[in-house]
């Protein structure tokens, strides 16, 4: 245990986050998703884990990762499929999440089912959650910490 980090954070989760920069993805996935099999093709190559809800793991994380504030996309959720404009529970209750480590409103984009494996692929790592409830998968891309103000 450490002072100040969300114990849900594990080693090879705070390594991986420490690891990533400015642009690089981060995949937040259900128990559904294909996670293994996509993890194997980000840049970390192998599946992190937290065995949480999407929400509680979406805390965890945006407690110590700044979303890049220069793109439109840096938070995204995966559409249902034939229900774009549907927000289910579990996409709401993460959307409170980021909005809380933003400190203001910050809407997640939509993305298509299988435009988010892409984008999944492309990430630099997965983490699989614990959540059961379809359509708890999200992606975060990774912005920067400016300098300290002199």
């Amino acid at each position: 245990m450490l002072k100040g980090i969300n114990p849900l954070l594990n080693a090879d989760v705070l390594q991986a986050l420490r690891a990533m920069g400015h642009g690089d993805d981060l995949i937040i996935a259900d128990t559904n998703f294909p996670s293994d099999s996509v993890a194997r093709q980000t840049a970390l190559g192998r599946l992190l884990r937290i065995d949480a809800s999407a929400a509680e793991v979406a805390k965890a994380v945006l407690s110590l990762y700044p979303l890049d504030t220069f793109v439109d996309d840096s938070a995204a959720r995966m559409e249902i499929v034939g229900k774009p404009d549907e927000i289910p529970a579990v996409q709401k209750e993460v959307q409170k999440e980021v909005d809380k480590a933003e400190g203001k409103s910050w809407p997640m984009i939509a993305v298509e089912r299988y435009a988010f494996y892409e984008r999944a692929k492309q990430a630099y790592c997965v983490i699989q959650t614990g959540e059961r409830r379809f359509y708890g998968c999200f992606a975060f891309r990774k912005g920067v910490v400016p300098p300290d103000a002199e």
